[in-house]
């Protein structure tokens, strides 16, 4: 099962959440937690949805207002989304470094600047001498 599965009805969405059914259509109306709908438009609730249910009544239980509830849960959600997308994005990087191994080398060059080098290739190193001699 999915966690953003539609599955409860909202008897048991609100029993999940220890609510009254009530109380989950009033945080639909204020776009706390909006649930999908089924062609007959009544509501589908996700587990997703009954864990915010629990964690709107954890936040409300210590005292915040419904204006800094929906502020908390709209900011947690943009972090899952941004987190969602730096894991797709590593695992794209992942990809392309297994697929491509050794496409794109660098070394440090003399002056400290990157030199690009072909793969398989080493930078020139200097390989002169120079004395020192403390001027009298």
């Amino acid at each position: 099962m999915d966690e953003n599965s539609p599955i409860f009805a909202i008897a048991v969405a609100a029993e999940l959440a220890g609510m009254h059914p009530q109380t989950l259509r009033q945080y639909d109306r204020l776009e706390l937690v909006v649930p999908t709908r089924t062609a007959g438009k009544s509501r589908r609730y996700s587990m997703r949805d009954v864990n915010q249910l629990r964690e709107i009544a954890r936040l409300s239980g210590e005292g915040v207002s419904l204006e800094g509830i929906r502020r908390i849960l709209e900011l947690e959600n943009h972090v899952t989304a941004l987190t969602t997308r730096v894991r797709e994005l590593e695992s794209a990087l992942a990809d392309e470094l297994l697929n491509r191994p050794g496409s794109r080398v660098f070394a440090a060059g003399s002056s400290g600047g990157v030199v690009p080098l072909r793969h398989g290739t080493r930078p020139q190193r200097q390989t002169s001498v120079v004395l020192w001699r403390p001027n009298r």
